[in-house]
């Protein structure tokens, strides 16, 4: 057999050192996605990468595939002037650069909240404001036309559900400089891009760059964490009342909702991403993810023993 190049995938953690959900969440898709690997590539390694900028000033690094930047709390201007803020813009232009080259070092990044608002600042693409009351529970998330026939958001037709948790939005978008990077609106808050809030919710930004306001990794126990804390349940009830909150309980058990946009949404996305490098690395491409992954959503799994984490 000839030696495969490995397969690296960092977690950019944006969690500014919190306890968080999102690490978890997105270490059991990624486990899920080395497993799909190597049913397919018994031999390539695979490599797991995370970094923690906001609180470390630690760099990207260097040399993974895949990239996965989190959500995270606080202001998406709170870093200006830090290292850290410089780093990933120039981080974000490298990914661009490389993906616009193609070939066996391609890489991809997938942005998530707190990315995908540091993601639309750094590219000028949109105005970033603050809420007047935060948004949070499941929402539905309303495909373009563009959107439903893009492959990150292909199979859901007009709508799918997703995790929220924001204080912040992308609105006013600048469609020419969006269409000078050869980028696309996905998603928005509202069908009519108004009545329901005017906020931006899934762009494909340029080459090599995808990215979304809600939480696509979000599982079962991460909402569940959330939604069932006495103060988050409050809030919650106190924006959109009790029958609200207990019809949002009931999405969680329902695999149309959540349960779709969890097995679909990153797992499509990494996916897709790796069969970009295989006919230039020698890798057998994977198929399309399963919409079976129920059980996951419930359950998620855990790495591997013989897949490598690094932090740095």
């Amino acid at each position: 057999t000839p030696h495969l190049t490995p397969l690296r995938v960092c977690l950019v953690d944006m969690n500014n050192g919190h306890v968080n959900q999102a690490m978890r969440c997105l270490r059991g898709i990624v486990a899920s996605f080395f497993e799909r690997v190597r049913r397919e590539n018994p031999t390539v390694v695979c490599e797991l990468g995370e970094v923690s900028p906001r609180d470390t000033n630690n760099i990207v690094p260097e040399g993974y595939d895949l990239y996965i930047s989190t959500g995270g709390p606080g202001s998406p201007f709170d870093g200006d002037g830090q290292p850290w803020v410089t780093d990933y813009s120039r981080f974000l232009d490298t990914v661009a650069e490389s993906a616009i080259c193609g070939g066996e070092t391609q890489t991809a990044l997938f942005a998530i909240c707190y990315s995908f608002e540091m993601v639309v600042r750094h590219f000028k693409l949109a105005a970033i404001e603050p809420r007047s009351e935060r948004k949070f529970g499941v929402m539905p998330i309303y495909t373009t036309p563009e959107g439903q026939t893009h492959p990150l958001l292909r199979p859901f037709g007009d709508r799918l559900f997703a995790f929220e948790h924001r204080n912040w939005e992308a609105i006013d978008l600048d469609e020419r400089q969006l269409s000078a990077l050869g980028g696309m609106l996905l998603a928005r808050e509202s069908r009519d891009g108004l009545s329901k809030g005017r906020a931006i919710l899934g762009l494909d930004v340029t080459a090599g760059i995808e990215a979304v306001q809600f939480h696509p990794e979000a599982d079962r126990p991460g909402v569940m964490n959330w939604v069932s804390r006495p103060e988050q349940a409050a809030a919650f009830k106190a924006a959109y009342g009790e029958f609200t909150y207990q019809a949002m309980l009931r999405t969680l058990d329902d695999p149309r909702r959540l349960a779709r946009t969890y097995s679909l949404v990153i797992p499509g996305w990494m996916a897709r991403r790796f069969n970009m490098l295989a006919p230039f690395r020698g890798y057998n491409e994977l198929p399309p993810p399963s919409e079976d992954l129920g059980a996951r959503f419930v359950t998620p799994p855990t790495l591997a023993a013989s897949d490598r984490v690094v932090t740095t």
